[in-house]
């Protein structure tokens, strides 16, 4: 052989060696991850058939080019204990984390968050947008908009300048966000979501030195439900269609805690001001809107440097009632609230799924939100972490029809409260024993409860003895973590009689002045009655309801000023300067 074959025989083993060394590399490089999450999204969107009129062209193009997990339920029927599991592992009932008026960093002051988790171990994290409730948890990102320094996730959002604009204050108890209408704006004046989804494809649009974490939290469809008018006109309110899963009498099944959890304030006081077909079209027309967000995000991805290496994953927290049950919101077992859309696509060739997900798949196993964290480790191949209490996804992603022995459950706000799904089953569980038996395959919507019928004595076992033993106390959130009661100084008017309305719960009067005070409570007819004195620097916590009004007095019974009770536990801190 002469010196020049030799050369290329040397040329060609050294390009097949680097071949072979890239190959490696390639097989072995970790997958990007887009991380989506829609806030207050129940299964009203077109590929889970969950109302005739929903309009989500975008959402059903996720869900045909990847796993539609059609019996997905959330952790818990509220944002920040659902997304708290989300994001760390654990289970409401390991945790002690189960309201929305906990605080998760004194619930969980160490646990380390999936976008960290994924940082640690070489990513890149980021995000924009409602991800946390109401915080953004900066030490858990690399970058986020808006600033993670402002601890605030949210970007400019267009609202009326005055509200609430068509559903009156029916109260004290009434969530002033619980209001919609069309606002005169495009998208990009709107801001809010559309903002979030311009950062997010901005990122998508580049080529990183690394992979990349990068999650999407649209605030759409949770109230106020203001989006630009083209969303509302796409459903006009002389069409717009009553729930499905609606019934009048639906209510007459069920034992004294779920009726006592079903009928609410905000249903009533919607059906008296006319209102239920305007708040169906205002939450369709947000999800419209959420929607089209969505289209922007997908756009990006597909246009992008990024699409062929990138796990999708779309969820949102809870369901939401619009009638079902009597109830308007969340915070119930049923399936109207707990059952939530979970789309996950996977590529071909990521470390824990070497052969991509099938598209078009629908998976009918009872899974929950709380498996996102191992699914996802175990998908970029990236070690288990100890404290996930759900099992991962992947087996269910590999083939739908798996032997899957797994329950879902979703833990209320009672320790000892929850909803219990198998494959056909719901099962709902109170604090005070009583209970709720379902055939989802049979009665989708939970019209016929079958807990007290001797036939079904069998199953209602079966139920009770697969179902969670242990649940952790709730923990009580630190006095300064919760919201504050104004302050309103009395000058030559008199405190207003107290309109008490709602379930009780606790408000903590703090005294900062420089002398005792007393404490009143005023009744519906305006009169004081005194409830004890509160000494310099300390604290009373007290039992009350919305509506409810505080008159704080001298030692003399002068009075000093007083605070009017909203819709949640509050502080109600008396200041240390009692005159102007």
């Amino acid at each position: 052989m002469n010196f020049s074959n030799r050369l290329f025989g040397l040329f060609a083993a050294i390009c097949l060696a680097t071949n072979t060394a890239n190959s490696a590399e390639a097989s072995d490089s970790k997958p990007d991850v887009l991380f989506i999450s829609v806030d207050d999204l129940n299964d009203w969107i077109g590929c889970l058939g969950g109302h005739p009129q929903a309009t989500t062209p975008n959402f059903d193009r996720l869900a045909a080019s990847g796993v539609l997990f059609t019996n997905a339920h959330c952790p818990a029927p509220a944002c920040n204990p659902c997304r708290t599991a989300i994001m760390t592992g654990i289970a409401p009932n390991v945790s002690g984390m189960y309201e929305n008026g906990q605080k998760m960093r004194e619930v969980l002051p160490d646990a380390e968050l999936l976008p960290k988790y994924f940082s640690r171990h070489g990513y890149w994290s980021s995000g924009s947008g409602k991800i946390l409730h109401y915080f953004i948890d900066a030490p858990s990102w690399d970058d986020y908009f808006p600033a993670k320094e402002t601890e605030n996730p949210f970007p400019r959002t267009l609202y009326p300048d005055k509200r609430p604009v068509n559903l009156p204050r029916g109260g004290p108890w009434q969530y002033v966000e619980t209001d919609w209408g069309g606002l005169d704006a495009t998208d990009e004046e709107f801001g809010g979501d559309w903002l979030v989804s311009k950062y997010v494809g901005e990122q998508l649009s580049r080529k990183r030195n690394k992979p990349f974490f990068l999650a999407c939290g649209l605030y759409r469809p949770h109230e106020p439900w203001f989006v630009p008018q083209k969303y509302f006109d796409q459903f006009p309110l002389d069409e717009i269609q009553l729930p499905p899963g609606y019934r009048e009498d639906d209510l007459d099944d069920l034992p004294p805690a779920g009726k006592k959890r079903g009928p609410n304030r905000y249903f009533a006081h919607i059906r008296e001001q006319g209102q239920w077909k305007q708040g169906i079209q205002g939450y369709l027309a947000s999800i419209s809107f959420a929607d089209a967000m969505l289209g922007r995000v997908l756009d990006a991805l597909e246009n992008g440097p990024n699409a062929d290496n990138t796990i999708v994953v779309l969820w949102s927290d809870h369901g939401w009632h619009l009638g079902e049950k009597q109830h308007w919101q969340k915070y119930t077992a049923w399936r109207a609230c707990t059952r939530v859309p979970l789309i996950l696509r996977v590529p071909q060739g990521v470390p824990g799924l070497a052969n991509g997900t099938t598209a078009g798949t629908r998976c009918s196993k009872p899974v929950n939100l709380l498996s996102l964290f191992p699914t996802l480790t175990e998908l970029a191949g990236l070690p288990a972490k100890s404290d996930n209490n759900g099992p991962s996804l992947v087996q269910l992603l590999k083939d739908s029809n798996a032997d899957w022995k797994h329950t879902s459950v979703t833990f209320l706000g009672d320790a000892g409260s929850y909803g219990m799904s198998t494959e056909n089953w719901r099962y709902i569980h109170y604090a005070n024993d009583d209970e709720e038996l379902y055939d989802s395959a049979a009665d989708r919507y939970e019209w016929t409860n079958l807990a007290a019928q001797p036939e079904h004595f069998a199953k209602l076992n079966e139920m009770r003895a697969i179902a969670p033993k242990k649940f952790a106390a709730r923990v009580t959130p630190q006095d300064e973590s919760l919201p504050g009661l104004e302050w309103r100084i009395i000058r030559d008017e008199t405190a207003p009689p107290s309109k008490p309305d709602g379930n009780p719960f606790d408000v903590v009067f703090i005294n900062r002045s420089n002398s005792t005070v007393v404490l009143h409570w005023i009744d519906r007819s305006g009169k004081p009655r005194s409830y004890g004195g509160i000494e310099v620097g300390k604290r009373k916590r007290q039992q009350t309801r919305p509506g409810a009004v505080w008159l704080i007095t001298d030692e003399a019974n002068k009075p000093l000023g007083y605070f009017t009770v909203g819709d949640r536990t509050a502080r109600a801190e008396i200041p240390g300067r009692l005159k102007d």
